[in-house]
């Protein structure tokens, strides 16, 4: 299986490899962050820069005087980038790995299983971390990577405007999302009351999950065109087609949406957007909240999302590797990256400390106890970013909601080979 898979994404790799094998190097220390000397360990981090991590790295190197050669990548060239080194079979020692990404790339042998470490090692114990963040790394009774942040989705929504339509608290049931949704969009021109996130290829299924959809059965076949996912999807394109929510991306950012007069003030996301609006919308301190999701028919489930930390499975630093996974699994060490990132600590222990007992924080905390993460799949990756194309035709090109996911759980059945 593992064999078969490679070769899968090595032939997908093949065309983004062309140009930039030979930047991935793992022999020596080079700008790429590649390394393989006794005192040093390269690190691959997703970010837009190096400023949330390299104080903690720096510490790491102060106290065991082995230095880390961090890359930082964006997000959205990370996929691509994991995929050229594994057809270049050269990565880095330590990996920051999307939950979503693991199945793909531990099934593609690109992670090195790290069972033995995390039975002999008291910071990597998988009793230290959330439990549903931990299955992320198992895959058929191997441990392939260390939960290092979560993240789950909760509502954020501006209390004062919410106010003025009747509401007191946050909205607590499907119902009442919509209703205020609506109220809030009767405000004028271009004023809505929600985001239906057309972007966020988890929107739709934590949805549907609140509406009873196993997205899978037990076969693993596709449930996308049953009455549970095409109800979610219906009552999430009602307010979409009733004005409660823009029908596409608006190309503003949180200050213009959220901020001033509230374009849009509710919205679904992680707790990354804490820190954004108080940077950017200082205007609003003091009339917005966060709020655990509304419950749906079923139930209020959230997406357990954040990262892993996985060792490249040809690396030549093992050790190093390992001790920097060590350092970063430490609950002050993950607390300090809260303070760089806004990125909740996936250790329990450091959910104990006073930083995460705000009340803004509080119902991430809350929401993290009845959240779940996406299907531990290979194939999941193709399967959400299809429906984002899928869900436009709905939106946007008015296609019939039931015959439109009729051919995505098709096309979906196809990728997973049903």
């Amino acid at each position: 299986m593992k064999k078969w898979r490679k070769k899968a994404l090595l032939g997908t790799a093949g065309l983004l490899a062309a140009g930039v094998l030979a930047a991935c190097g793992n022999s020596g220390s080079d700008e790429e962050g590649t390394s393989s000397s006794s005192d040093e360990v390269s690190f691959w981090f997703m970010g837009d820069g190096n400023e949330q991590i390299q104080p903690i790295l720096d510490d790491f190197t102060e106290e065991t005087g082995i230095t880390v050669n961090v890359q930082s990548i964006p997000w959205s060239a990370a996929h691509d980038r994991l995929l050229t080194a594994v057809a270049s079979g050269e990565g880095p020692d330590v990996v920051q790995m999307g939950t979503t990404w693991m199945a793909e790339f531990s099934d593609a042998g690109a992670l090195m299983d790290i069972s033995d470490y995390i039975e002999s090692e008291e910071e990597l114990n998988t009793e230290n971390f959330f439990e549903g963040n931990v299955a992320t790394n198992e895959f058929d009774g191997a441990y392939y990577g260390v939960p290092w942040y979560t993240e789950t989705r909760a509502l954020y929504y501006r209390t004062d405007l919410l106010e003025e339509v009747g509401y007191t608290e946050a909205p607590q049931t499907w119902d009442e999302l919509k209703d205020a949704a609506l109220k809030l969009s009767e405000r004028g021109d271009n004023m809505y009351g929600f985001n239906v996130d057309s972007a966020d290829q988890t929107f739709g299924f934590m949805f549907a999950r609140q509406n009873g959809s196993e997205l899978l059965d037990a076969e693993g076949n596709p449930l996308f065109n049953e009455p549970e996912f095409v109800e979610a999807a219906e009552y999430l394109n009602s307010i979409v087609q009733e004005g409660g929510a823009p029908l596409q991306d608006l190309g503003l950012d949180i200050s213009q949406t959220f901020g001033g007069e509230g374009i849009v003030p509710m919205f679904i996301s992680g707790p990354w957007m804490i820190t954004a609006i108080n940077e950017n919308a200082p205007d609003i301190e003091g009339k917005w909240a966060t709020a655990v999701l509304p419950a749906g028919p079923e139930n209020n489930l959230s997406n357990t999302g954040g990262a892993n930390l996985s060792v490249w499975s040809e690396n030549e630093n093992t050790d190093n590797a390992i001790e920097l996974i060590k350092f970063l699994s430490r609950p002050e060490n993950q607390l300090a990256f809260m303070e760089t990132s806004s990125s909740l600590p996936a250790v329990q222990a450091a959910w104990d400390d006073e930083s995460l007992q705000g009340e803004l924080i509080v119902p991430f905390g809350e929401q993290l106890e009845n959240s779940e993460h996406m299907p531990l799949i290979p194939e999941w990756e193709e399967v959400a970013q299809n429906y984002i194309s899928y869900w436009e035709q709905i939106t946007v090109g008015g296609a019939d909601v039931q015959e439109t996911l009729e051919a995505f759980n098709e096309d979906a059945a196809n990728i997973l080979g049903k």
